[in-house]
């Protein structure tokens, strides 16, 4: 350590990284009852990091949020150790949410789960972990498992690890590959909250019934923030929040100097334009909560007030000699959807919803503002935009928000980002692994064929499951999820994460099966889809409404099937005796909006109103429709 450099020992800033659905959030929660971070009559719930709706909804974590643990046990050497703790997504589609988090921190703790091991999405957290240089603590998590393999998934991890490492060697040419053999490894049940650093029995808790072992080895192996006493202030914004009584919020991280309430500061901004401001109100957490405080030092993470448009990457700086960190870089989109205004017949029938083009894209400008993995771009019509993402289900997030909101939206089938490389035409590629019943390697082979898939590796562990890998255009997993599910009786597990870009694959089918196209508007009755339900299956009910060029349903064949599902029966005063048997319909399938988006082919986009989703023909005339198809054949 250099001479003008000092470190904070009463601090650690450490991030919390895994695959989806490994733990993260339960570990909190226990990290924060653990150490009283609530009071005896508070009302806790599980998993409360996770406080959106839509996070709760779905289980998995969305934005990464910051929460502060203040620690007093044994290892503390008698001070009390303050640990901000960012809780990250598990998802690479939420990969800026990853990069910011990193941002913040000091070290990292990878969350393996005891049973599945490292996937893919465990992979591209630990990547960004290892490129920025961050130590590692290893945490084999629910080693309560019954199907526990507490020793192969560690042999996994460090192969991981190790495999990483010489990846990013030319990258990161300084990266300490023999740190990597030494990381400390800590086995824990996060639901039981506790941790030991000795190995237990498959399928058995831990030796110890609290999490002391976690925490002593966070205050040994994760480093305290470092900063220069000498040197001016400097503060990164690494996230943005809001409050209804302060208005935008800023959350930072202090590497060098002290920042305090009614300060005068440098705002330097993405452009470089330099500006002075007033630090209204200061903020740090404590638990869950932000209060209020005069100042704060180096290497805490902190809250401010008072700068209206300040956004991700920028800077507070000492307004006589400004420093400015550099901007957080995050990868480029692969995925892109055009999201416009509700052009359907419907539209505006739902009472204060937002419908209008100027209300649509003042929110996906502000959504810019707080998500630094999306794109808008313009598109040739003044009432739709292109929007551009890394992954489908961070696309669908972002439009079930809006629907939530109160926008009536059209949304156009998902696409890949395309470039252009020594004139060729390349796109981007997905590392995908597949764990399967053996009774369903056929299938799952076929269906990854269909879809350009290579399979790379394939493993049998004698289980009754198998561990397939493929490299595939990550335009052949739009739709797959739902294909797969179906495929393997729901029993699959798939994920994957970004290789890079490789040549054009050709083309990809799809979907099979066609559409059933209502032909008219009005009103759909049980004696038209009685009719109807030997030609396919329903996405509708009876007396839902639909217009002409509303998909009602799948039809069983590969072409699509104009049907009139308003059809009444003709009333007469004779008896039938063969009466409408209406218990015989088969019940509609309700998708929901991810659902939509697969289904939907090129000449189809997706209805969403805070209503019903709705799937249509973009061209909704018949007539119309023949002609351009007609058209596109002659060209």
């Amino acid at each position: 350590m250099s001479e003008n450099t000092a470190s904070r020992s009463d601090l650690r800033n450490v991030a919390i990284v895994a695959h989806v659905d490994h733990g993260k959030t339960t570990i909190v929660d226990a990290m924060l009852k653990q150490t009283n971070a609530f009071s005896a009559h508070a009302d806790v719930e599980d998993r409360v990091m996770d406080s959106g709706d839509l996070e709760k909804e779905k289980g998995i974590t969305i934005l990464a949020k910051n929460t502060t643990v203040f620690y007093d046990g044994p290892s503390s050497n008698g001070e009390k150790i303050t640990i901000n703790v960012i809780d990250t997504p598990g998802h690479a589609d939420f990969g800026g949410e990853v990069e910011r988090g990193l941002s913040m921190v000091d070290g990292v703790v990878l969350l393996v789960d005891a049973s599945e091991g490292p996937l893919p999405q465990t992979r591209f957290v630990l990547r960004k972990a290892l490129a920025a240089k961050l130590p590692v603590i290893v945490v084999v998590n629910k080693v309560d498992r019954p199907d526990a393999r507490i020793d192969e998934v560690i042999g996994e991890t460090m192969d991981l690890l190790l495999g990483l490492a010489s990846d990013l060697a030319e990258e990161v040419p300084d990266l300490d590959e023999e740190s990597l053999l030494d990381v400390p490894i800590v086995f824990a049940s996060g639901k039981a909250g506790a941790a030991s650093l000795n190995q237990p029995a498959d399928g058995s808790l831990p030796d110890n019934d609290d999490l002391e072992p976690l925490f002593k080895t966070i205050i040994e192996r994760v480093p305290a923030p470092t900063y220069n006493p000498d040197e001016v202030l400097q503060a990164h914004v690494t996230n943005l929040d809001s409050s209804p009584f302060l208005g935008r919020l800023a959350l930072l991280r202090i590497f060098n100097g002290t920042l305090k309430k009614g300060q005068t500061v440098a705002w330097v901004r993405q452009d470089g334009e330099n500006k002075n401001v007033r630090i209204s109100e200061l903020l740090t957490t404590k638990a869950l909560e932000r209060v209020p405080a005069e100042s704060a030092g180096p290497g805490e993470i902190v809250a401010v007030a008072g700068i209206e448009d300040i956004t991700i990457g920028e800077t507070l700086t000492d307004p006589e000699t400004p420093k400015p960190l550099p901007l957080i870089t995050v990868d480029d989109p692969a995925i892109s959807m055009t999201v416009g205004i509700n052009t359907s017949p419907l539209a505006g029938k739902v009472k204060g919803a937002k419908v209008t083009a100027r209300q649509v894209k003042d929110r996906l400008d502000k959504e810019l503002i707080g998500n630094v993995s999306i794109k808008v771009l313009p598109t040739q019509r003044p009432d739709a935009w292109e929007v551009q993402g890394r992954g489908e289900l961070a696309l669908a997030i972002l439009v079930e928000q809006m629907r939530r909101e109160g926008f009536e939206l059209t949304v156009g089938k998902p696409q890949v980002v395309t470039k252009t490389i020594d004139g060729k035409v390349h796109e981007p590629m997905e590392h995908m692994i597949i764990d399967v019943p053996e009774e369903y390697l056929g299938a799952v082979t076929q269906l990854m064929a269909a879809r350009k898939g290579r399979m790379d590796n394939m493993s049998n562990n004698g289980t009754g499951w198998v561990r397939m890998e493929f490299n595939v255009p990550a335009r052949g997993l739009i739709g797959f999820r739902t294909q797969f599910l179906t495929e393997t009786r729901g029993a699959g597990i798939s994920s994957s994460y970004a290789i890079g870009y490789e040549p054009w694959a050709g083309d990809i089918e799809y979907r099979t099966n066609g559409s059933m196209v209502a032909d008219r508007a009005g009103v759909v009755t049980p004696y038209a889809m009685i009719n109807l339900q030997e030609r396919g299956s329903f996405f509708v009910e009876p007396t839902s409404e639909v217009y002409e060029g509303m998909i009602v349903g799948e039809n069983s064949r590969a072409d699509d099937m104009e049907v009139n599902i308003t059809k009444e029966k003709k009333l007469t005063n004779m008896r039938s005796a063969s009466a409408d048997n209406f218990e015989n319909l088969t019940p509609p399938r309700k998708l929901t909006l991810e659902e939509s988006l697969e289904f939907a082919r090129e000449d189809e986009c997706v209805e969403v109103t805070p209503e019903a989703i709705r799937i249509r023909k973009v061209i909704l005339d018949a007539n119309e429709r023949v002609r351009e198809f007609r058209r596109r054949a002659r060209a």
